[in-house]
């Protein structure tokens, strides 16, 4: 059989190659591509660095070297500029001289080393994309050159992920993920078929307890989402295309874009479909706040989703939002149908509910998204999944957080209520060598730090990853068939000990208030006395509140562990029956109107203490206190108004809810008012039964008024 290169056939590049010069999304994608090897051609050369810090100079120059050797192969068989071609052949002779006399790197944590990397999985990606690159020169290279680098490089690194680390390599994880691509990519490229059959069926080969396989047929929930969030999951769908897309080319009788239902398609939409409308990715667990769809991942899914499967609407948004393609023939189609529309609407994957668990059982996320006549989108999201960990994969890579019913709200173009993210200095060494700081475990995964309430000033489920395992949410309700009056539900039991917690959250348009807004009904259920802090992560400026409160002159922290102990109080105000904060963000102001029983507390915080090396941001916080059993916080965030200093415009900086009323809660609903200023009261109903009780008529009184509705809520 005639070698081919992996991912592009000599046809497709001749395709692509029609696209140089043009103003396409495939013709700018290859003019920054060729600018970007030029340049690194001409400054770096042919450089194989040794050992070095971890995220230092070495670590980046390898990475930097497999990059734009990946880019170089592409560009080789599009320009056929022989340049692309030597510069390649040159950098794996180099590598292929050293390698084998290379000594294992020192391992910075509990991943194992690699020749080159201080862990195994950059050399995985390492050797994936330079694999990649030698596919598309091997049918230059003379039978000497193919033996050095095949023998000397390639199979001496293949042969530590499948033999050295064997133990690692069936390792149903992200990590797992890269092994196999690259093993199976690099199988390919050399034309070793066991290294591919290993890389596809496992170590064992029976396709269940390790292998590619395998992988996509664990590792995803049925709705494709992955367990530790979109971060870590955009990261996995780079070795999931690429080596999909080289298996389709070589084998295609395995049928890989069909294998378990399409589960290609449906894992790359669910990190799709849960982005906010800016295109960033929602922080659930540890997360970077920077991610967006312009990730390399996405931009390949997306790509790949529209050349292998659907020409969904959306992905022709998602791709004019990236203002990007991947140099692929998938890519070149997906530019050529961009550029036939006028005009594409952003991409909107409306309201859904995500499950969690290889069977979707353990809990999920929901999403609640409005599109508003002039554009202007609103999502809410709510979390109850499972304990995001790789705890089955190594202890110490817990990328978990204890934020059961976190709720993040986005309007405006920007995060209303937002989250920390992960505390983490990435590729940044001087700084703790790019890994996570000492505040991602202090700080970033407590409660506290996430928008959802705090039981007695404690983390859920003890801060133990094991007890966290063991536990998950449930969806309590989900309701999207009226745009204009959606409502999601969830439920959490004994992430506190004697404890149940509910959280119900409505995005309501209500007639004279221009933005819709998001009724947060949080339910408390215990028989016994406890203290609850609900914590409001926002940004900006506070404007105003309608209580008074005493700043603190000396400043200290909120508490001496689980996440307080980073919290500057920095004042505090008792309330009696309710209270109103509102900020300036961006352009917009925001205000959270807020029940009270029996008199409360609002604390005003900001990150930044206990803090000497000063990892933190510094971001604001106020946390709502109140004491008592079961207990319901009733809120509303409303958006409003418009300020712009530089023409000094500042338009309904007050809201139109005046205050929120709890008017009663008991197992079968719980029952709030809102007051608005112009003397309009709206009253509105959740269930609180379960068993699909929620779905049925409804009647309850409190205070000696009766409200009757049908469904799990209702304005009455």
């Amino acid at each position: 059989m005639t070698y081919k290169p992996l991912l592009i056939s000599f046809e497709e590049a001749a395709l692509l190659r029609e696209d140089l010069g043009k103003d396409t999304l495939m013709g700018k994608a290859l003019a920054r591509d060729i600018e970007k090897l030029e340049a690194y051609m001409a400054e770096v050369g042919i450089e194989v660095p040794g050992h070095g810090e971890g995220g230092g100079y070495e670590h980046n120059r390898h990475k930097q070297n497999y990059i734009h050797m990946d880019i170089a192969g592409r560009l080789f068989l599009i320009t056929e500029n022989q340049a692309y071609r030597d510069y390649i052949r040159n950098l794996l002779v180099a590598y292929a001289k050293v390698y084998p006399s290379l000594e294992l790197n020192v391992s910075l944590d509990s991943n194992h080393p690699g020749r080159i990397f201080h862990q195994t999985l950059n050399e995985n990606m390492w050797m994936l994309y330079a694999s990649c690159a030698y596919s598309c020169i091997h049918h230059t290279l003379n039978d000497e050159e193919r033996k050095l680098i095949e023998n000397d490089l390639f199979q001496i690194m293949a042969d530590m992920f499948v033999d050295t680390y064997a133990h690692d390599f069936d390792i149903i994880h992200n990590h797992g993920l890269w092994a196999v691509a690259g093993v199976g990519i690099c199988g390919y490229a050399i034309q070793n078929q066991a290294l591919v059959d290993k890389a596809l069926y496992g170590l064992k080969g029976d396709s269940v307890s390790g292998g590619f396989l395998a992988q996509l047929s664990q590792l995803f929930s049925p709705d494709g989402y992955y367990m530790e969030g979109p971060y870590y999951h955009r990261f996995s769908l780079r070795p999931i295309h690429l080596f999909a897309e080289a298996i389709e080319r070589r084998q295609p009788e395995v049928g890989i874009f069909a294998h378990k239902d399409s589960v290609i398609k449906t894992t790359t939409y669910a990190v799709m479909s849960t982005a906010f409308p800016d295109g960033t990715l929602p922080a659930l667990n540890d997360s970077s706040k920077t991610m967006d769809i312009n990730d390399e991942g996405v931009l390949i899914g997306t790509s790949a989703c529209f050349g292998r499967y659907d020409e969904d609407a959306n992905l022709l948004a998602m791709a004019a939002h990236q203002q990007d393609v991947w140099v692929h023939i998938s890519g070149k189609k997906l530019s050529d149908a961009v550029a036939k529309e006028a005009s594409i609407p952003a991409f909107n994957w409306g309201s859904l509910f995500v499950t969690d668990g290889p069977n979707g059982d353990k809990g999920g996320l929901t999403i609640l998204r409005h599109r508003d006549t002039n554009n202007e989108d609103t999502m809410a999201l709510l979390w109850f999944g499972q304990h995001g960990s790789d705890h089955q994969y190594h202890s110490a890579l817990d990328h978990g957080h204890y934020d059961g019913l976190h709720l993040s709200v986005f309007n405006k173009g920007q995060e209303a209520l937002h989250d920390y993210g992960f505390g983490r200095w990435v590729n940044i060494e001087p700084k703790f060598g790019g890994r996570y700081i000492p505040e991602n475990k202090s700080y970033c995964k407590q409660t506290i730090a996430h928008n959802t309430v705090v039981v007695d000033r404690k983390t859920q489920n003890e801060f133990n990853t094991a007890l966290a395992e063991s536990r998950y949410g449930e969806l309590h309700f989900f309701k999207t068939d009226n745009a204009e009056f959606q409502g999601m539900s969830g439920i959490v039991r004994e992430y506190y000990q004697g404890v149940d917690m509910q959280r119900s959250v409505l995005v309501a348009k209500v007639d004279g208030i221009e933005n819709p807004l998001v009724i947060d009904l949080y339910r408390l259920i215990t028989e016994d006395e406890h203290e609850y802090d609900f914590p409001v992560h926002h940004k900006g400026q506070i404007i105003r509140t309608d209580f008074d409160y005493d700043a603190n002159t000396s400043l200290k922290a909120m508490g001496p562990d689980n996440g307080y102990q980073h919290l500057w109080q920095l004042a505090q105000g008792k309330v009696q029956n309710g209270s109103l904060v509102s900020w300036l963000h961006g352009n917009a102001y925001y205000s959270l109107v807020s029940s009270a029983t029996n008199g409360g507390e609002v604390i005003f915080a900001r990150t930044g203490a206990n803090d000497p090396d000063f990892n933190l941001r510094s971001e604001p916080a106020f946390v709502l206190r109140q004491k008592g059993k079961s207990h319901l916080f009733a809120n509303v965030l409303e958006t409003h108004g418009y300020f712009n200093e530089s023409i000094e415009a500042s338009v309904d900086a007050r809201g139109k809810v005046a205050s929120v009323e709890a008017l009663g809660m008991d197992a079968v609903a719980s029952v709030v008012r809102l007051h608005l200023i112009d003397g309009q009261a709206l009253t509105f109903a959740v269930s609180n039964q379960t068993a699909g009780k929620q779905d049925e008529a409804h009647s309850v009184t409190f205070n000696g008024e009766a409200y009757s509705w049908e469904g799990p809520y209702a304005q009455l």
